[in-house]
């Protein structure tokens, strides 16, 4: 049984109401006409409505730490704040694609030490604590989540963001590329074990940093793209630059090599 801190649980819990909003709000998108799909109007409305939520029910879990959503504030000097994605994934969403999830990551000293993903349609929900692992939440008892343990990158999965310079190093790297438009789901599922590397480039610090804390407590490793020695990592770095990969120990160098040479 996965323990879970008070501070964690009240993460989860304001993700879930969020969630819940950004639920009904797909229902109804779904029952929408062709044609208002592409009007973005009400999903912009339900990213708002979304992003008031988390801000309004993290701002209650820690005195002094702001909610920041890379789209409209800047990072706080203090490096102590939670940092908000409210619906990544939203071409997905707009058009009645159920790939889309919201998260939310405590970030202390610029790290994130507790995190939280969700996927309200699929009802997936990711979570971890900085040395405490990562898990899958389930009914009775929450799953312990494992990075893959590919050892090559000819049969590995590897998941791009919808970024021309992630989908050519994908293509570099193996023969199954997949593009989910969801980076917050993609780097969860490295850590679940049910995709193999994921690839992310010209994304932000708040998309980034719930799902890469999966992934290291899954036994799994970020790095920056471009980096080519992967003997040792700098976590904050690469997300802070916007552009990663994220893989197994056994596939860390072959991706940074295959990456290098394209």
């Amino acid at each position: 049984m996965a323990y879970i801190s008070p501070t964690l649980t009240l993460m989860i819990s304001a993700v879930k109401k969020a969630a819940a909003a950004l639920g009904r709000d797909f229902n109804e998108l779904e029952h929408l006409q062709n044609s208002v799909h592409a009007d973005n109007s009400f999903a912009l409305r339900s990213y708002e409505k979304v992003q008031k939520i988390l801000r309004e029910e993290l701002s209650k879990i820690k005195a002094g730490y702001p909610a920041v959503c890379a789209a409209q504030d800047a990072l706080p000097a203090s490096g102590k704040f939670f940092a908000v994605c409210p619906l990544d994934g939203f071409a997905n969403f707009a058009h009645g694609n159920a790939a889309f999830a919201l998260a939310a990551a405590l970030i202390e000293d610029n790290n994130a030490v507790a995190s939280v993903v969700y996927s309200p349609i699929n009802d997936e929900l990711f979570f971890a604590e900085k040395g405490s692992g990562a898990f899958k939440e389930g009914f009775r008892n929450h799953e312990r989540l494992r990075v893959a343990a590919a050892k090559n990158t000819d049969k590995a999965l590897v998941a791009a963001n919808a970024d021309a310079g992630a989908v050519k190093a994908a293509l570099a790297v193996s023969v199954n590329p997949r593009i989910s438009g969801a980076t917050v789901l993609d780097l969860a599922y490295v850590a679940a074990g049910k995709t193999d590397a994921a690839i992310a480039a010209k994304s932000d610090f708040c998309t980034l940093s719930a799902g890469a804390l999966l992934v290291k407590e899954a036994g799994g490793y970020i790095f920056a793209i471009g980096e080519t020695d992967t003997r040792s990592e700098n976590l904050q770095k690469a997300l802070l630059g916007g552009s990663i990969f994220a893989t197994n120990e056994a596939l860390k160098q072959k991706i940074a090599e295959a990456i290098a040479k394209n």
